[in-house]
């Protein structure tokens, strides 16, 4: 029997790429996505269509309102910051961070791994992203390997055994856009497919001004690649 593996896939280019690299591992793959009140809800038709080019097993949508939290530009009427050049100050935590997004969505994940028989999560956060979000440094996801084992009975079971029931994968962590890019490309990721912006159009094009935006065509100018999806709309 094959393993069983829990993907985190957004839409976006990086959850993309480690859908990829788990199928490259082996994995049979059951891609979880969110629909949790963002105002960027083309990601969600970007979700499928990755999962169903990738032959995953299952693919579950999951509805959770975070526009009740609020305090995000991507789940509350908070402008979304344009035109820095994807640059962000150090120690700066963006305004679109969600709070505890995910905390959540990665407990989520640990529920149906447990329930689907699945010892593996993979996400894909990356060497860009923590350093402006708390929950996507490499400590949160080792404080989460520890809490999943902790927390669950197959972990209980497992620790017992002398076994892990859990392991966290974050594939993309050390690297940056440009390395992620070369990886998308190896694995054979359509990047058309995919979308990385904060504050798409109403028609789901790329707003071409955001942190994503900007930082997504770094990495592929540095890759020297055409993003058949971006490229020709971010300036």
């Amino acid at each position: 029997m094959a393993k069983r593996a829990v993907v985190l896939v957004s839409g976006g280019m990086d959850s993309a790429v480690v859908l990829a690299w788990m199928k490259r591992e082996g994995f049979d793959c059951i891609a979880l996505s969110f629909d949790y009140g963002q105002r960027h809800r083309v990601e969600l038709e970007c979700a499928r269509r990755v999962a169903a080019k990738c032959g995953v097993i299952e693919h579950l949508v999951q509805k959770i309102d975070l526009r009740a939290v609020g305090a995000s530009a991507l789940t509350a009427d908070i402008e979304v910051p344009k035109d820095r050049g994807g640059v962000i100050s150090d120690g700066e935590i963006p305004i679109t961070y969600v709070p505890a997004r995910n905390t959540l969505f990665l407990s989520y994940a640990l529920a149906l791994a447990e329930s689907r028989g699945a010892s593996d999560i993979a996400l894909g956060v990356n060497a860009v992203d923590y350093s402006g979000y708390p929950d996507c440094r490499p400590e949160f996801l080792a404080a989460f390997s520890r809490l999943a084992n902790l927390a669950t009975r197959a972990g209980v079971e497992a620790t017992a055994a002398g076994e892990c029931a859990f392991r966290v994968h974050a594939p993309l962590v050390a690297l940056s856009k440009c390395e992620i890019v070369k990886l998308g490309f190896e694995l054979g990721v359509d990047f058309a497919m995919t979308i990385s912006c904060y504050d798409p159009t109403s028609s789901g094009a790329p707003c071409a001004r955001c942190d994503a935006c900007h930082l997504r065509a770094l990495g592929f100018a540095q890759a020297h690649q055409v993003d058949a999806g971006q490229a020709a709309t971010v300036r």
